[in-house]
C-alpha cells in the first residue's frame, strides 16, 4: 500500500508535515491521552499476534487429502495451495520436464503429501516460511574406483566401500572395481575395508574417478574381520594361511571341485578319487578328510559342515558353492578357529558373497569334455533406500562324467536377503545348497586296469538292462543350509555377531545285492536282464539279486555367538558360545527287485558284535521297494562349547591366547538289532569332554619382513563309529579323546614385486583310533578289528613364493617337504569273524612304528604363471608335482614286522587357463577356458594296499582323470 496518496490531516487551512507536524500534534496531546492510545495499540498488537499464531498453527497442522490420476504437476500443486494456504514458487520451465501424478492420499501432513507427490519427479522442494519452493534435483554424484593389494596390485574382490555415517555402501566386483552414489552427502568420506587388510578412509573433494586404491595388509591394529568365520589375517594372525579369491576361482575352476583348486597350496593333496561329481577328497599335512577319521575341517561362513558322525567331508553336497564364493582360505596346522572342529590337519574356510549393494548380475554358460554343460545365473537387486538387498544365484550342471557310468546332474542355489536395520546393525539370511545325483565306481587293481579295453575309464560295476546303461553305484543327495546372521556394532569398541543355522540332508547311495553275470568277459557290462530271468525262475518268488540304496536323513541345528570388545588401547577380547545338535536316520531299502516279488530280509545279525543282517523284530520280513531292510538306526550328536580369545596388538607386535572347552554327547537307537521290548535298543548319551589351548605371536620386523610362531594342545572326541562298536549299541570302553600337540615357526618377506613365506612345523597326534570291518577274499569272511592308541608324527617345511617382475607377468611357486610316520606299536588287538567269534588269540601288537602314513604324497611342488598379453587377454599355466607317496594300509594289516606299503609312482600334471574380457552389446563379458592334465598323463591318484604287501599287483587304485577342457562365456549386467 502506498501511503503517499492519502490526505494529510489539516490544522486550520494548512497541511501537516508528514513527519514533524504529525509528531508535534501527537506529542502535543495530554499525557493521559497518550497513555490511553499506547495501551490500546499494545492490546491490538497482542491480539493481532495471537491471531496470527492461531492462523499459522492452523496452517501447519492442515492435513491434505488428494485423489488424482495422471494429473499435471501444476494442477496438483494448485490444489495443495488451496488446502494448505501455502504459496508455491517455481520457474515455469521446471514444469516442462515433470511427470504426471497419480496419487490417492487422505489426511497426510503437508510434508508427507509433498513427499508422495514428488516421488519419481525430476524436481524436489523446500519450504521457506509459508512458501513451497520448487527446484531441480541435484545430479547424482557417482564415484568410481578400483581396490587392489597395495603391494601385489592384485584386485581385491568383495572389498566393502561405505560412505561414512550413512547406509550407502557397495562392494567391489571380480576386477576390483566399484561405483557408489555419494549425492546428498556433505563432505563425503569413503571407508574401504577388506578381510586381512587395514581399513582406509578417503575424504572426497569432488573427484569422480579415484583410480587404483591400494590397501595394505594388516600389520597393526584390528581390521574388519568376519568374526564367525575365524579368518586369518596376513602379517597378523600367526598361522600358515593361503587365500584364493573369486577371480582365481573363476579363471581356474573348470570341472573341478574346491579341493582340486587347492593343490597349489603347500601340504595339500586333493584328488577326485573315482571321478564322480563332487567325490573329491583332500589331505593337509598328511591328515585326511575321509570319513571315519576326518581331520580336515570344512566351514562355510564359519559354520562347520563336516559329517558330525564321521568327520568326513562330502563336497558334492555343496559342489556349486564356488559360483557364490568370494574367497577360499586354507589354514594349515592349528589355524585360527576358536571352536572345536576336526581341524588337526587344517581348515578350509569358504566365504560366500556378502550383500550386493549395487543391482546387477551375470549369465554364465560353460561346456566341456564328456558332455559337460553348466548354466549359471546371478541376479542382485542392490541396496534400496529402505536398507533391503537380495541376491539369487542358481546353476544347473550335467555331463557324462570322466569315466564310464559317471553321469551326473546337479542343481545348486544361493540366496541372500539382507536388511540394514541401522548404521550399526545388519540382519542377513542365507540359503545355500544343491540337489544332485551322480554315478560312482570302486577302486580296482592295477593288473585289471592294464587289461581293460576301456583303459583308465573302466568301471567294473557298469551294467546294461533292456539295452540301457545301468550303474547302481550312485549317489543322490540334497542338503540345504539355512543361515541367519545378526551383526551389531555396539559402539566404537564392542560388537556382537550371532549366527543361527540349520542343515537338512536327504539322500544316499546305491548298490547291488547278489550275483550278476556279465554279458561276456570280465570287462563287459553286468547283465541285469539275465538277473531278471534268474529271479523269475526262483520258486519262492524272492529276489536272488536286487538293487538297493542306503538312505541318510539328517537334521543339524546350531547357534554361534561371538562378543568382541577392546580393553584399553591394545587388548581385544573375544568370547562366545557354540551350540550344535545333530539327528540322523540311517536305513537301507530295495530300489529295484529285478522282476522278483520281494526281498527275503532274514535276520542274521548280532547285537553283541554287530554283524548287520535284517530285523530281529521281523526276522522273515518279505520286503518290497521302499521298505527298510538290513539295518535301521538313529544317531544323535550334540555339543556345547564356550571359547575366549585375548589378543594383544601394539605397533608391530601381535600375540593371542585362545581357550575352548566343550562337552560332546553321542547316543544311538538301533531298531533292527534289538527287540522293541529291549531297553538296550536306545543307549544313553555317552559324553566326552574336550578342550583346546593355543597361542601365538607375530612380529613385523619392518614393512617387508615378519616372524611368527604358534603352539597348541588340542583334544577332540572320538567319532561315532569308534564309540559304538561295529554299528551296534555296544559302547567301546577303550574310546578316548584324540589329542594333538603342535608348534610352528614362520617367516614372511613381502615387497611390491616379490613375496616369500617359509613355515616349519611339528605335530604329534596321539590316541588315534580305527574301528573297521574288512573282507578276506581267501576265506570269504567278514572280519572286524578295533585298533586304539595309535600315535603319529607330522612334521615338515613349506615355502611359498610370488614374483611380479612387471605388471603384466606373475609367477607363483610352492614346495612342501613332509615327514609323516607312525611312532608306536599299539596293541593288543582282537580280530572277530562274521559270527562275532574271536579269531585266534589277540594280536599282541600292530607293527606301525616308523612306517609312513599313506594316502597322501609327502613331497609336493607347484609353479604357475599368469601373463597379460593384452589388456583384455590373460593366459596362465600351472605345473604340479607329487612324490614320496605310499598307499593307504588299514592298521590291522600290519600284523608282523617289516611290512611296508606300496609306493605310488611320482607324477606331475600341467594345466592351462585363459580369459579374454570384452564388451558384448554394451555389457562386460568374459570368455574363459581351462585345460587340466594337458599332456594326458596316466597316473595313480589314490591307492590302497590291503595286507601291506608293498606290491603293485596287490594295490587297488584309482587312476587320475585324463585331459579335460572347458570353455565358458560369462556376461555381466
Amino acid at each position: 500500500m502506498d501511503f503517499s496518496t492519502l490526505s494529510l490531516p489539516l490544522i486550520g487551512s494548512r497541511r501537516l508535515n508528514k513527519n514533524k507536524t504529525a509528531a508535534s500534534y501527537f506529542y502535543g496531546a495530554s499525557r493521559a491521552t497518550i497513555r490511553k492510545v499506547i495501551m490500546r495499540i499494545q492490546l491490538v498488537a497482542v491480539l493481532l499476534f495471537a491471531f496470527c499464531c492461531h492462523i499459522s498453527a492452523a496452517s501447519f497442522s492442515q492435513t491434505i487429502s488428494l485423489s488424482e490420476r495422471k494429473a499435471a504437476l501444476a494442477t496438483v500443486l494448485n490444489k495443495i495451495e488451496q488446502q494448505s494456504g501455502y504459496d508455491v514458487f517455481l520457474q515455469t520451465e521446471l514444469l516442462a520436464g515433470s511427470n504426471k501424478v497419480t496419487i490417492n492420499i487422505k489426511n497426510l501432513s503437508l510434508g508427507e503429501a509433498l513427499d508422495e507427490i514428488f516421488k519419481g519427479q525430476p524436481l524436489t522442494y523446500s519450504i521457506v516460511g509459508r512458501t513451497i519452493v520448487l527446484k531441480s534435483k541435484p545430479a547424482a554424484s557417482v564415484v568410481l574406483g578400483k581396490i587392489v593389494d597395495a603391494d601385489t596390485k592384485e584386485p581385491l574382490v568383495g572389498a566393502s566401500v561405505n560412505v561414512k555415517g550413512t547406509t550407502k555402501a557397495t562392494s567391489t566386483g571380480l576386477d576390483g572395481t566399484f561405483k557408489i552414489d555419494v549425492s546428498g552427502v556433505e563432505n563425503p568420506v569413503l571407508a574401504i575395508s577388506y578381510i586381512g587388510y587395514v581399513t582406509k578412509e578417503m575424504p572426497l573433494t569432488g573427484q569422480t574417478n579415484l583410480g587404483e586404491i591400494g590397501l595394505k595388509s594388516s600389520a597393526t591394529g584390528m581390521s574388519e574381520v568376519v568374526v564367525n568365520g575365524d579368518v586369518a589375517i596376513d602379517r597378523k594372525t600367526p598361522v600358515a594361511v593361503t587365500t584364493i579369491g573369486a577371480q582365481y576361482i573363476e579363471e581356474h575352476l573348470g570341472t573341478q571341485d574346491i579341493p582340486e583348486l587347492l593343490n597349489i597350496v603347500p601340504g595339500v593333496y586333493a584328488t577326485q578319487q573315482g571321478g564322480g561329481y563332487g567325490d573329491s577328497r583332500i589331505s593337509i599335512r598328511g591328515f585326511s578328510s575321509a570319513g571315519g577319521n576326518g581331520n580336515v575341517a570344512y566351514t562355510i561362513n564359519g559354520i562347520p559342515v563336516n559329517d558330525p558322525e564321521s568327520g568326513g567331508i562330502y563336497w558334492s553336497d555343496f559342489s556349486g558353492i564356488t559360483d557364490a564364493t568370494s574367497s577360499i582360505q586354507v589354514q594349515r596346522g592349528l589355524g585360527a578357529s576358536k571352536v572345536i572342529v576336526p581341524s588337526f590337519g587344517g581348515t578350509v574356510n569358504v566365504t560366500t558373497r556378502s550383500t550386493d549393494t549395487q543391482p546387477g548380475g551375470y549369465i554364465w554358460q560353460t561346456i566341456g569334455s564328456d558332455g559337460y554343460e553348466k548354466t549359471a545365473v546371478l541376479i542382485s537387486t542392490g541396496l534400496n533406500a529402505n536398507g533391503w538387498a537380495a541376491t539369487f544365484q542358481g546353476s544347473r550342471t550335467m555331463g557324462n562324467g570322466d569315466a564310464d557310468g559317471l553321469n551326473f546332474l546337479g542343481y545348486n542355489y544361493f540366496f541372500n536377503l539382507s536388511k540394514v536395520l541401522s548404521p550399526s546393525q545388519t540382519l542377513s539370511f542365507n540359503l545355500i545348497g544343491g540337489n544332485q545325483t551322480h554315478g560312482q565306481r570302486p577302486e580296482e587293481t592295477i593288473a585289471d586296469y592294464a587289461q581293460a579295453p576301456q583303459g583308465i575309464r573302466w568301471n567294473a560295476e557298469l551294467g546294461v538292462k533292456d539295452g540301457q546303461q545301468v550303474n547302481p553305484y550312485n549317489n543322490f543327495f540334497s542338503e540345504p543350509l539355512f543361515q541367519l546372521n545378526h551383526d551389531w556394532t555396539i559402539n566404537d569398541k564392542s560388537s556382537l555377531s550371532t549366527v543361527l543355522y540349520a542343515i537338512f540332508g536327504n539322500g544316499g547311495g546305491g548298490g547291488i545285492s547278489g550275483s550278476i553275470p556279465r554279458v561276456s568277459n570280465f570287462y563287459s557290462p553286468l547283465d541285469y536282464t539275465a538277473a531278471e530271468k534268474a529271479n523269475a525262475t526262483n520258486p519262492d518268488g524272492s529276489a536272488l539279486t536286487y538293487l538297493y540304496a542306503s538312505h541318510d536323513n539328517t537334521s543339524w541345528y546350531g547357534l554361534r555367538s561371538t562378543y568382541k570388545t577392546l580393553l584399553g588401547k591394545y587388548i581385544t577380547l573375544q568370547a562366545g558360545i557354540d551350540l550344535r545338535y545333530y539327528y540322523g536316520i540311517h536305513y537301507e531299502t530295495p530300489t529295484d527287485l529285478l522282476g522278483a516279488n520281494y526281498v527275503l530280509d532274514q535276520y542274521g545279525g548280532s547285537a553283541a558284535q554287530g554283524t548287520a543282517g535284517g530285523n530281529i523284530n521281523d526276522p522273515t520280513h518279505l520286503a518290497v521297494v521302499g521298505d527298510k531292510i538290513s539295518y535301521y538306526n538313529e544317531d544323535y550328536v550334540e555339543s556345547e562349547s564356550a571359547f575366549a580369545q585375548a589378543e594383544y596388538s601394539k605397533k608391530n607386535f601381535t600375540a593371542f591366547v585362545t581357550l575352548t572347552g566343550a562337552d560332546n554327547g553321542q547316543k544311538r537307537s538301533d531298531f533292527f538289532n534289538y527287540l522293541n521290548s529291549d531297553p538296550l535298543q536306545t543307549t544313553p548319551y555317552v559324553f566326552y569332554s574336550s578342550y583346546q589351548a593355543k597361542g601365538g605371536a607375530n612380529y613385523n620386523i619392518n614393512s617387508q619382513m615378519n616372524l611368527y610362531a604358534n603352539i597348541g594342545y588340542l583334544t577332540k572326541p572320538p567319532y561315532y563309529e569308534t564309540v559304538f562298536e561295529n554299528f551296534t549299541n555296544q559302547i567301546n570302553k577303550g574310546a578316548v579323546d584324540e589329542k594333538l600337540f603342535s608348534y610352528e615357526l614362520g617367516y614372511g618377506f613381502k615387497t611390491s614385486q616379490f613375496t616369500a613365506k617359509v613355515d616349519l612345523y611339528r605335530t604329534a597326534y596321539k590316541d588315534r583310533t580305527d574301528n573297521s570291518s574288512f573282507y578276506d577274499a581267501v576265506t570269504n569272511q567278514l572280519y572286524s578289528a578295533n585298533v586304539t592308541g595309535v600315535d603319529e608324527l607330522h612334521q615338515g617345511a613349506e615355502i611359498v613364493l610370488q614374483w611380479r617382475p612387471i605388471k603384466e607377468l606373475m609367477f607363483r611357486g610352492m614346495a612342501s617337504l613332509g615327514d609323516y610316520h607312525y611312532t608306536n606299536n599299539p596293541g593288543p588287538v582282537q580280530v572277530y569273524d562274521s559270527q562275532e567269534k574271536p579269531v585266534g588269540q589277540p594280536i599282541p601288537k600292530i607293527y606301525l612304528d616308523n612306517e609312513k602314513i599313506g594316502d597322501a604324497p609327502q613331497t609336493t611342488a607347484s609353479l604357475s604363471t599368469d601373463i597379460t598379453l593384452l589388456p583384455q587377454l590373460t593366459v596362465g599355466a600351472t605345473y604340479n608335482f607329487f612324490g614320496n607317496y605310499t598307499a593307504n594300509v588299514p592298521f590291522q594289516d600290519y600284523t608282523q614286522a617289516n611290512l611296508h606299503p606300496y609306493k605310488v609312482p611320482d607324477y606331475s600334471l600341467l594345466a592351462l587357463n585363459g580369459v579374454w574380457r570384452f564388451k558384448m552389446a554394451g555389457f562386460d563379458a568374459s570368455l574363459i577356458g581351462t585345460v587340466t592334465n594337458l599332456l594326458n598323463s596316466k597316473y595313480i591318484s589314490d591307492a590302497t594296499d590291503n595286507g601291506a604287501t608293498g606290491l603293485a599287483s596287490n594295490a587297488e587304485v584309482y587312476y587320475g582323470l585324463g585331459r579335460v577342457f572347458t570353455t565358458g562365456l560369462k556376461v555381466k549386467f
